[in-house]
């Protein structure tokens, strides 16, 4: 007796030890959701046409409304329909919608990253929404003219289970058009720590979205009045215009795996709120140029830090290159907020349809001693 006592104390104890709580934890997101890509297709007699019969025939998913299969290429009736990262793709027709569930870690951040096109009309719109939050993206913009645009939405899971939901809330005159998706992948933001050495959290943007590995035209970073959880840990979009999250696979960082590029002009700004002690002079350096992509242009960088300024130059080619700028300020409160911005719009060399920018990285604000 006095030994089955002790054996069930020493469960007890393991159960509420570190080690079981962390071997309950559910494992680190990084990658696509289950069919993700859409490639597991619905059978042959769950398909009226393109039309998916069913509110489960599509595998992994919940469908309602009208939702179509539909394979990359022409399409009748003079569409085409580019899927650049598989073959096949989920087209939510009107106030239709596909979810998902997904066991997360309460507490944690995520950001969903995914691919999303408009089809027919000028004013499609794609709702997002996960634990609780939600947004509504205006498609209209296209930033890549080959079907590549991808997004990322970030959320606070506030439950172990999280219900993933894209959802077309608008009405077409014709009931087949609407947002076209292409990949969902999902990650778990790692926490930011705040050092004295490092008074910039995630300067070198290296924590930041999922990028897809064998297709990519960069993450657009939504601003905040479309994502209150911001996608990049440790800064604000806060601007009527994306931000462009862009990784060292695809395009040329000067340092790193990651860097940010400003597509959208004046009209797109990212910014940082630091802690800084009052009438303390810092140094504020960052790192400019373009990405490889043939962006092309006159290049400008505008730089914010307390009440001092800096417009930072760069001829681009399109071909690469970057150079390093500083900016002495002197504090004026305990939260100093760094802004930058690109001063024009610019456009691919070889392609007027695909908005591009300069490309920032390596931020740094450092005490002078």
């Amino acid at each position: 007796m006095a030994f089955l006592t002790s054996l069930i104390f020493i469960s007890i104890l393991s159960l509420s030890s570190p080690y079981c709580q962390a071997a309950s934890r559910s494992p680190f997101l990084d990658g696509l959701l289950a069919n993700g890509n859409f490639e597991k297709g619905p059978k042959p007699s769950d398909l009226q046409k393109t039309v998916i019969i069913g509110k489960h025939s599509l595998p992994e998913w919940e469908i309602s409304g009208v939702v179509e299969y539909v394979s990359g290429g022409p399409q009748p009736g003079g569409f085409y329909f580019p899927i650049p990262r598989g073959a096949h793709a989920a087209r939510l027709g009107n106030e239709a919608s596909i979810s998902q569930v997904v066991d997360v870690n309460v507490g944690s951040t995520y950001s969903l990253t995914f691919s999303a096109t408009r089809t027919c009309a000028q004013d499609e719109v794609l709702r997002v929404s996960a634990s609780g939050q939600s947004s509504d993206l205006p498609i209209q913009t296209l930033y890549s003219s080959d079907g590549g645009d991808t997004y990322a939405f970030a959320f606070k899971a506030t439950s172990g289970r999280v219900k993933i939901e894209f959802r077309n809330p608008g009405v077409q005159e014709d009931p087949t058009c609407g947002p076209l998706l292409d990949a969902i992948a999902i990650k778990e933001m790692l926490p930011l720590k705040y050092t004295k050495e490092h008074l910039v959290k995630n300067g070198g943007f290296e924590n930041g979205p999922h990028v897809f590995k064998n297709f990519s035209t960069g993450v657009l970073l939504l601003p905040k009045i479309h994502d209150i959880v911001s996608p990049l840990p440790g800064w604000i979009v806060e601007s009527l215009k994306p931000v462009k999250y862009i990784d060292s696979k695809h395009f040329q960082v000067p340092e790193g795996q990651a860097a940010i590029e400003l597509v959208g002009g004046r009209e797109t700004a990212i910014s940082q709120i630091i802690r800084t002690v009052p009438k303390k002079s810092y140094i504020l350096s960052f790192t400019i140029g373009d990405a490889k992509n043939n962006c092309h242009g006159s290049m400008m960088v505008e730089a914010f830090a307390a009440k001092e300024t800096l417009k930072v130059k760069f001829a681009s080619t399109g071909k690469g290159g970057f150079k390093t700028a500083s900016l002495k300020f002197e504090a004026i409160s305990d939260r100093t907020r760094l802004t930058f911005f690109s001063a024009f719009y610019h456009t691919k060399l070889n392609d007027y349809g695909h908005f591009c920018g300069p490309l920032l990285d390596d931020v740094k604000v450092l005490p002078v001693s």
